[in-house]
């Protein structure tokens, strides 16, 4: 009866102490369609309102065009109502019909001035959202309406990234013909290309090489589609790539190479790929890590197999003289250690005093019982002993001693491990030296 009456504020009260909005009359009229036959916009505002199931709470325009309810619609229209009122998060009405893929309210909400290029928030416009969605119908329909293919977000996104993301390859294809830019990137230098091959959407990422998307494109940091498809494991997107001639030695801002990524990332059957379509196993990062290097520090063990298996040489120093073996130790791999040292990997002397520093025992007694020097020394003539002292490693100096090490070898400045144990306050260490008759009286 408030319903038909027009009478708002009765209703509200009534809605607002728990009435149900979807009782029916014996001919079946709910409140919603008596106030929408009578003409009572009003109240169909208030009604639309109060009937989201949702947490968000929207304008009845944008629950109308939701519903894709165009009586509904067209009432609220005709009585002065903004076709681009926005909700709180900014969106129009035409937003929500293009996200639900509802072209009669949207064809309705163009007609009554609906601004067809409305950026919402983060410069989002409603072909943004139709192409992120999908809705193959809405996207033609928004640009024969004169919607801007070339529309980018606050990110710099354009509907074709939106499209190639998600994997809405009729979408794709579709806004290709129509002119969208192919080669358009992100503020972080991300093509449409990058896009599919970040979702391993083979058959978007297919149509977007068959209309020239340069296969190598880079992103600000110089990574192509196929760093990309290494990073996130996607085999099926990188033979694709790699077929349409992708270069396999690609090198990022840092040097790495897509064979790089895959062993940091643990993607051994794009490891597998790589290789076999003629990625270069000795390919070095700007600071000269191979990926033997990657993988090893990384704990890849399939990998390191692999690549060792490839006749990767696992005795290559990087810039600062550490082998995949040196990296192996500093990142406390024992099981990479053991693999690296049946095949050859000569320690070289300091992964023994990385292994020490970090107080590794297992790695320690690993690297020994694979003869590395137990008195070997570094530049400044620091031996494993030294660095133990140095750094109060208690149970890798007792290690030490028991295979060996010297308690009177000198650094390059005259210190012997009890000199460093008691400089540096390690009380437990030079205790232990002292147990075992480390001279005291020795000048450094």
């Amino acid at each position: 009866m408030a319903a038909q009456e027009n009478h708002d504020n009765v209703v509200r009260f009534l809605l607002a102490n728990g009435a149900n909005q979807s009782l029916a009359t014996e001919d079946g009229f709910t409140p919603l369609a008596v106030a929408m036959q009578q003409g009572h916009d009003k109240v169909v505002t208030v009604l639309l309102e109060n009937d989201t199931r949702g947490k968000v709470r929207l304008p009845a325009l944008h629950i109308a065009a939701k519903k894709d309810d165009c009586k509904a619609a067209a009432l609220l229209l005709q009585n002065d109502h903004n076709p681009d009122v926005t909700s709180k998060s900014g969106f129009t009405p035409l937003h929500i019909a293009a996200h639900y893929g509802n072209e009669n309210i949207a064809n309705l909400l163009l007609q009554r001035g609906a601004d067809v290029n409305y950026s919402a928030k983060h410069n989002i416009t409603p072909l943004h959202v139709a192409a992120k969605w999908g809705k193959t119908n809405m996207v033609s329909l928004l640009i024969e309406k004169g919607a801007n293919i070339e529309a980018k977000t606050r990110d710099g996104l354009t509907p074709l990234h939106c499209a190639a993301r998600s994997g809405h390859e009729q979408v794709v294809d579709m806004l290709l013909e129509r002119g969208a830019p192919i080669s358009s990137k992100t503020k972080n230098g991300l093509a449409p290309l990058h896009m599919a091959s970040q979702g391993d959407h083979v058959d978007a990422a297919r149509i977007l090489l068959y209309h020239r998307a340069p296969v190598d494109e880079v992103t600000v940091d110089y990574l192509t589609a196929l760093h990309v498809a290494a990073h996130c494991g996607h085999v099926r997107v990188a033979k694709l790539l790699l077929d349409r001639k992708a270069d396999p030695n690609a090198r990022a801002l840092n040097g790495f190479t897509p064979l790089h990524i895959a062993c940091k990332k643990n993607r051994i059957k794009v490891v597998e790929l790589l290789l076999k379509h003629g990625a270069s196993i000795e390919a070095t990062t700007e600071s000269g890590l191979t990926p033997l290097h990657v993988a090893s520090f990384m704990g890849c063990m399939n990998i390191v197999i692999y690549l060792i298996q490839h006749e990767a040489n696992p005795d290559v120093p990087t810039v600062r003289g550490e082998t995949p073996l040196h990296l192996a130790a500093r990142a406390n791999q024992a099981d990479i250690i053991r693999i690296l040292l049946r095949n050859g990997a000569q320690e070289q002397q300091t992964p023994l005093h990385i292994a020490s520093r970090l107080g590794n025992v297992d790695i320690v007694m690993l690297l020994l019982q694979h003869g590395a020097a137990v008195d070997a020394t570094t530049k400044d003539m620091y031996t494993a002993l030294h660095i133990a002292a140095k750094e109060g490693q208690e149970e890798v100096a007792s290690v030490l001693l028991e295979h060996g090490a010297a308690l009177t070898a000198t650094t390059k400045k005259g210190f012997t491990p009890l000199h460093l144990a008691a400089k540096y306050g390690k009380m437990k260490v030079a205790r232990l030296l002292l147990q075992r008759d480390a001279p005291v009286d020795a000048q450094g």
